[in-house]
């Protein structure tokens, strides 16, 4: 190391010319470095959703929910088992070992959830998958004078968009419960049509589907048979045929019933400003940049409110301002570390020595920045407050290394010497 040194003391040339290439790579590092809010880290989340059309909370935690725990009791590697029972669902999350192959732990779940064979009869498949390491980025809300299902419509057409947006792929709204279509059975309609409930709830599943029927082939050409009759609006099912008579009279659904589009019985509502709202959220992956995300959702929304006069968009969470007010008390510790130790050792000591010891900031976090884009580095809350006190470092070290080479300086030494 000794013999390094007093190479580039010999010879500057060497030495000016690393340090030009050592900011200018420096400069296209930062430059390939992504932001994210928080360190990359892989996910340790694996989710089992199982799905019992009818069942109640209590149905679903006996029969299905204790069932998997049970199994998933000596499966190795994970470290803690949580579960939600609902109607119609229970969810279980299972939370791995920091350093156990999540892969391994995700066939293994899949394993200990494929040998249970008494499962309720009529209970969907169980979905076992990895939950996705994602970060929060920005959450707005669609709000105006309007009813909750224009703003839910116009949700919708608003993920899409931002989805479109390259770079953007994880977004998602809330604040509204789930659309249902109720019929209500007139009874003394079926009595006069001579009907029952069996026979109307009968002809609804009957029609209301879609479904492969198989192809024909001929000598030129395959036909692909289906049956498209599946509605998602109340209105659309009204003319379903429930009963056809032998003298050519037909019974509709809209004659012994009254179908409605409701919203279901859940108190989930968002509201913003006293008006309902629908908000939507935008996450970013660990291949996502967060900074780059969070400008062109922010560009999108300025564009939306500027097309839409009734129905605006408006920021509720922003968490880019803490990583920016980071990267702002970086850059404003830097800018005043490089200041001071110029102002500073230019009274004290030697003005040219000063430029030489300030400028040893930027070169040191231009090597950083090199290194950095080739080990995984990303520009988060955490990142930065080490950077932040790295600033210090430089500029204590840099300070009585200048120092010391100007005193052998003044007890008579050449300055290659002092150096």
């Amino acid at each position: 190391m000794r013999s390094l040194i007093s190479y580039f003391i010999k010879y500057p040339v060497p030495g000016n010319l690393l340090m030009v290439v050592i900011l200018i790579f420096g400069y296209f590092g930062l430059k390939n470095i992504k932001s994210t809010f928080f360190p990359q880290s892989e996910s340790r989340i694996i989710q089992v959703q199982t799905v019992y059309p009818g069942a109640s909370p209590e149905e679903i935690e006996e029969g299905i929910i204790t069932k998997i725990e049970d199994n998933l009791k000596s499966v190795t590697g994970i470290v803690e088992i949580t579960s939600v029972s609902t109607e119609n669902a229970g969810t279980i999350t299972v939370e791995g070992q920091r350093g156990y192959d999540v892969d391994y732990l995700l066939q293994d779940v899949k394993n200990a959830v494929d040998q249970i064979s008494s499962f309720p009869v009529g209970m969907e498949p169980p979905v076992v998958f990895k939950q996705e390491a994602r970060n929060f980025v920005i959450s707005f809300a669609l709000t105006g004078d309007v009813d909750l299902k224009t703003l839910k419509e116009k949700g919708r057409i608003v993920e899409d968009e931002i989805r479109a947006l390259d770079g953007v792929s994880k977004v998602s709204i809330s604040g509204f419960p789930t659309e249902e279509i109720e019929i209500a059975v007139n009874p003394a309609s079926m009595e006069s049509y001579d009907l029952t409930f069996d026979q109307v709830s009968l002809a609804i599943a009957r029609y209301n589907l879609e479904i492969t029927g198989g192809t024909i082939k001929g000598p030129a050409e395959e036909l692909l048979i289906r049956a498209r009759a599946k509605e998602y609006r109340g209105s659309e099912l009204l003319d379903i045929i429930v009963k056809a008579t032998p003298d050519g009279k037909i019974v509709r659904l809209g004659d012994v019933a009254e179908v409605t589009d409701r919203w279901s019985d859940s108190p989930q509502r968002n509201y913003f400003n006293g008006h309902p709202s629908v908000t939507v959220t935008v996450q970013n992956t660990n291949e996502e940049d967060f900074l780059s995300i969070n400008d062109k959702v922010k560009a999108y929304i300025s564009d939306f409110n500027s097309r839409n006069d009734v129905v605006q968009a408006e920021i509720i969470r922003d968490a880019s301002k803490t990583l920016l007010e980071r990267i702002a008390l970086l850059r404003d510790n830097g800018l005043l570390g490089f200041l001071l130790v110029v102002i500073i050792l230019a009274l004290v000591l030697n003005v040219r020595l000063a430029f030489w010891v300030a400028l040893s900031i930027p070169i040191a976090f231009a090597g950083m920045f090199i290194l950095g884009s080739s080990f995984g580095l990303t520009i988060n809350v955490l990142s930065l407050f080490g950077m932040i006190l790295v600033v210090g470092i430089l500029v204590d070290d840099g300070i009585v290394i200048g120092e010391n080479i100007y005193q052998h300086y003044e007890r008579g030494e050449s300055a290659i010497q002092a150096a």
